[in-house]
């Protein structure tokens, strides 16, 4: 079960996906680009359940050109 904080961020990098039009398979080509290899699996799973690193959402947010958030 998901606590608040993992909520927050599943939903923050979610968000930020939907607003491109992302999908999880857009997601994995944009991360190999900047040299971050992952399958969609190890992509989709930690995303939705919010169990992330702050490394992997800088890393999503350089792949796909994330520059500002509001929280």
């Amino acid at each position: 079960m998901k606590d608040r904080w993992e909520s927050k961020a599943s939903n923050l990098l979610k968000a930020e996906l939907a607003r491109r039009g992302l999908s999880y398979e857009e997601l994995k080509v944009a991360l190999e680009k900047i040299g971050v290899i992952k399958s969609v699996s190890n992509i989709n799973k930690p995303i939705n359940l919010g169990k992330f690193s702050f490394a992997f959402f800088l890393q999503c947010a350089e792949a796909i050109e994330l520059e500002t958030i509001h929280l």
